[in-house]
């Protein structure tokens, strides 16, 4: 298939790339653009490790066409910390001891920031339930479900 040159919007920077149609945007994030933060596991949209945000929305970007976020705003992991600040939530998962391997890490930060920006104060199951489309083969899930808790709590006095 013939390339089409599309811009994106990936955490706040404009880029105009050429594409092939098939490519998922998981794969433009990671191979065109070199941004790695994005991981690829399944690739079959089950473990949320590729999650994304689209306008503010989780996607799975390893089962979403690139061509479909043209012009539309993409945020990954790396451009939720402003600089050497790190998110509120980033910063819960590292206080509490949420990370083991990190693999699934940036696709549960990404659908966490989702929820507290929709519901900045959710219930113990609210969050569950929230984050069940999210795998962890290393914690479990009480110490990421934790650090969202303290996100939240942070956040709404004022941390992001």
């Amino acid at each position: 298939m013939a390339e089409q040159t599309v811009k994106f919007i990936v955490n706040g920077r404009s880029y105009e790339i050429p594409i092939e149609p098939q490519m998922t945007l998981v794969e433009v994030l990671r191979d065109k653009l070199d941004i790695t933060g994005t991981k690829i596991s399944c690739g079959a949209g089950e473990c949320g490790a590729c999650t994304v945000l689209i306008e503010g929305k989780p996607v799975l970007s390893c089962l979403t066409l690139a061509i479909t976020a043209r012009e539309k705003n993409i945020l990954t992991i790396e451009g939720l910390a402003k600089g050497n600040d790190l998110h509120p939530i980033q910063k819960a998962f590292i206080d509490n001891g949420s990370i083991q391997c990190g693999f699934c890490t940036p696709g549960m930060i990404l659908t966490a920031k989702t929820l507290l920006d929709e519901n900045p104060n959710p219930t113990r199951g609210e969050v569950k339930k929230a984050l069940a489309g999210n795998l962890c083969r290393c914690t479990g899930y009480v110490k990421i479900i934790d650090a969202v808790l303290v996100a939240a709590e942070e956040m709404r006095k004022g941390g992001s």
